[in-house]
């Protein structure tokens, strides 16, 4: 990959690329940045969804990061050829169908079993890039990835049932682990701020056109705006940039056990901002899957998996 492909936000000289390559948990700390963000997001949603319809929310965040990326670097519409559309436009499908799978089936179910049920990705995406692309899974990874998903259950679900809620929730999963995979098996070879910005234009388009459907609505008072753009600068146009960025570097289902911990910080959050109990249960699933995290990192290390090429 040459210069041109990387933008000069994410440019690595050499230099940099070597000490990534030294220390591998450099990218997996600034891909928990993101979940942390991700996380404080789920709580400005949770306050702000009585007030305005899931579409209407979802359409306003990514139209704005949308149009922020471009006004900031208009230059990277150049790099969008037709094959280039066709891969980020895909991406960009599975991210967005599977947001709206999800908020369809948060209206069925409960907040605590959609949350789980969303973290079944990180069993999903190991099992999904076997299928779809031969993707060696170690044991440390299936080791890695059943442990985060026990501490997921262990956060979050609350009994067991499943009715239309859980199945749609449970199809948004599946949905967000092609979009890691797909992500990750594209972004080392296409520029990444393009890539962004195509793949949170189709989600855009798609959430806008569940808006018009259902009624598409502004926000009513200043708090909506707030998590509206909070949540489209923070959790959408700078963590997806990051993502894309992390995944030219680290496997898929590393990057998925990373991400779990947005599951933690809504936790720890929620106790902070909500006054929510932090209950023995919760603790304990947090602790697995910051294991499970840690586990995967070094396991992948050893074994010579993270990945990085160098920008001349």
């Amino acid at each position: 990959m040459n210069q041109s492909t990387v933008p000069k936000l994410l440019y690595c000289e050499r230099s940099e690329i070597k000490i990534l390559q030294k220390n591998r948990f450099i990218p997996a700390t600034i891909l928990t940045i993101v979940a942390a963000i991700w996380g404080v997001g789920f709580i400005a949603m949770k306050t702000t969804l009585a007030r305005i319809d899931v579409y209407s929310f979802l359409a306003w965040r990514f139209s704005i990061a949308t149009l922020l990326l471009i006004i900031f670097r208009p230059s990277a519409l150049k790099k969008i050829n037709s094959k280039f559309l066709f891969k980020g436009l895909l991406v960009g499908l599975f991210l967005g169908s599977g947001y709206i799978f999800q908020s369809l089936g948060l209206t069925k179910t409960t907040v605590g079993k959609t949350g789980f049920i969303t973290g079944l990705y990180v069993v999903f995406t190991p099992l999904v890039a076997y299928v779809l692309l031969r993707t060696k899974v170690s044991r440390w990874d299936w080791f890695s990835t059943l442990l985060a998903a026990l501490g997921l259950g262990l956060l979050s679900f609350n009994g067991i049932s499943v009715g239309v809620g859980e199945t749609l929730v449970l199809i948004s999963a599946f949905l967000f682990a092609i979009h890691i995979i797909a992500l990750g098996h594209w972004a080392s070879d296409m520029d990444i701020y393009a890539l962004t910005i195509t793949q949170l234009g189709a989600c855009a388009l798609l959430t806008s056109g569940a808006a018009l459907i259902n009624g598409f609505r502004t926000p009513s008072d200043k708090g909506v705006w707030s998590a509206v753009i909070f949540t489209a600068i923070f959790a959408t146009a700078i963590a997806f940039i990051i993502q894309t960025w992390a995944q030219s570097f680290m496997p898929a289902t590393t990057v998925a056990v990373i991400l779990t911990l947005e599951s933690v910080f809504a936790a720890i959050f929620g106790v902070i901002v909500l006054n929510e109990s932090l209950t023995f249960r919760i603790g304990t699933g947090g602790l697995l899957v910051l294991i499970a995290m840690y586990t995967i990192i070094i396991m992948d290390g050893r074994k010579k998996k993270f990945e990085v090429t160098y920008h001349d």
